[in-house]
């Protein structure tokens, strides 16, 4: 087994649940020393605890991502602290707020959706970017969703948000061509998560759950994990700029077989 000292180091945010949460067990099997962020530091700490004691490296990290000051902190802490060289950033921080049409959205709700989304993914990639270009062989992450390629009635909110994500990881895979940095979008359709969709409604369980009504499998968090560690272990001059990952059931943002 690797030793911790020599395993190179994945930092993956929004990682209390969730696809996070996921990819930070999953990253760590695959080798990584994972550093986990969000805001729920009880999690975080769970989280490790189950990491190390399955025989990986983790430690946590609490963090906003909207929280710019805070954000550059931890990039300078990670260059003290971390194991081996920063190679890996999966920027999975955001989420979903509300569901009403654009004439009735709550505007509160969509500048809280892009700050998370955009503005949180801009904030840690423009921090770690030095240190993974630094790494010499570095790969950036964006989890972004269908919702960032097609639209849905009762979605522009969130849509608007991920198509920011989406414009974001391919401007930035343009901008940076030619230095040993890959940039990856993971687009997922429908995935059941402990509580994407319970957010979205504002803790109204029954809405939540008639997202997935009649859906024998939607995708689940460790599908999503699964994709994005596919990804990041491919050999170095393998970039997967765009992989789109839907359950079978899950045509398109507005066709979907249901089992009623």
């Amino acid at each position: 087994m690797t030793a911790a000292a020599d395993r190179h180091t994945a930092v993956v945010t929004g990682a209390s649940s969730g696809i996070g949460a996921a990819t930070a067990r999953q990253l760590a099997a695959a080798g990584y020393h994972v550093v986990a962020t969000a805001r729920r530091e009880d999690r975080l700490a769970s989280l490790v605890e189950e990491i190390t004691a399955a025989g990986g490296s983790a430690s946590a990290h609490g963090l906003d991502v909207t929280d710019r000051a805070a954000v550059d902190a931890f990039a300078a802490d990670l260059a003290k602290t971390a194991p081996g060289a920063v190679e890996v950033l999966v920027n999975n921080a955001g989420g979903a707020l509300g569901a009403d049409p654009v004439a009735s959205g709550d505007v509160a709700e969509w500048r809280q959706m892009y700050e998370t989304n955009v503005l949180g993914t801009l904030n840690v990639t423009q921090a770690l970017l030095p240190a993974l270009t630094g790494s010499g062989d570095g790969t950036v992450v964006i989890v972004s969703s269908t919702a960032g390629h097609g639209t849905y009635e009762g979605g522009a909110g969130y849509v608007a948000a991920k198509h920011g994500e989406h414009v974001l990881a391919e401007t930035l895979r343009l901008e940076i061509v030619g230095t040993p940095v890959r940039v990856v979008e993971i687009a997922p359709g429908m995935v059941k998560t402990e509580g994407f969709s319970t957010t979205r409604f504002h803790g109204d369980t029954a809405k939540a759950a008639k997202v997935y009504e009649g859906v024998a499998a939607p995708l689940t968090a460790d599908d999503v994990a699964d994709t994005i560690t596919w990804a990041v272990t491919r050999p170095s001059h393998v970039n997967i700029d765009l992989l789109v990952v839907r359950p079978r059931a899950q045509a398109s943002n507005t066709k979907v077989h249901r089992e009623l």
